[in-house]
């Protein structure tokens, strides 16, 4: 790591970091939850809603006619995303998907940050369980284009700490217990980010998206927060989805 980046992590974050390992980062009362979610996790029925939501759409028929393929093809397809769709003409998650479906069809489309929405893209990128995750940021220009500011995105700094998503998880930081939570590597087969977001998080008692989680990120950093949806934003997914290529997508998570 960079000495400038060291230095504004010590200033920034001495506080709460520690090197003791990942013993520190859950309680005991935490760990006994845990377990016991990952048994009846709550974002299951917020699943079930979701696929109620797309039921009101014509169901998953409806959503594979939209993105021109077939319903048998429709889980591999959507351990794609985000992906370049001609008819939209960008790079899109499937929440934005969703919302040109909505508004296709004549109705209001549900925010980015609304709970439906979050129940929604749970849903649909559920419908992937199993399959592996298949991006190609090689497909077009478009997604070429996206993955390089995505990852201009990831690694450089902003803000009056000189803080990037890269300057918490290079590989030397991976592991560091950070805010009471180890430090994760981002593409990690098995926990990869891509691959099991949308989660239910047990500190915020509700369903996040993975967009979602890197504002909180950039919250807690005191970055300037990168609006859900935008080019950037996708972007940023697009990089990260790519460093998590191959690993089996499982929604909902559970997240600490």
């Amino acid at each position: 790591m960079k000495t400038g980046i060291k230095i504004a992590l010590s200033i920034a974050m001495l506080s709460s970091l520690s090197f003791g390992g990942e013993q520190f980062a859950m309680s005991d009362a935490d760990r006994a939850m845990y377990a016991e979610m990952s048994e009846n996790n709550p974002a299951d029925i917020m699943v079930a809603d979701g696929e109620s939501y797309i039921e009101e759409l014509g169901g998953d028929a409806a959503l594979a006619k939209y993105l021109g393929v077939s319903e048998d093809n429709l889980p591999s397809y959507i351990a794609g995303f985000p992906r370049y769709i001609k008819k939209l003409d960008m790079v899109v998650g499937l929440d934005q998907v969703v919302q040109a479906m909505m508004h296709d069809q004549g109705k209001k489309p549900y925010t980015l940050k609304s709970a439906e929405m979050f129940s929604v893209l749970a849903y649909v990128k559920s419908i992937a369980n199993g399959e592996k995750i298949n991006i190609d940021v090689n497909a077009n220009p478009q997604m070429k284009e996206a993955y390089a500011l995505g990852k201009k995105t990831f690694e450089t700094p902003r803000g009056g700490r000189g803080l990037s998503c890269l300057s918490c998880h290079s590989p030397d930081m991976i592991g560091t217990v950070l805010r009471t939570q180890p430090l994760p590597e981002l593409g990690y087969p098995g926990n990869a980010a891509a691959a099991t977001w949308p989660a239910y998080r047990m500190t915020k008692s509700s369903l996040r998206t993975l967009q979602r989680r890197f504002q909180g990120c950039m919250n807690n950093a005191l970055l300037k927060v990168i609006p859900l949806g935008s080019k950037e934003m996708v972007a940023l997914e697009v990089y990260l989805t790519d460093k998590a290529k191959n690993s089996e997508i499982a929604i909902p998570g559970l997240k600490r």
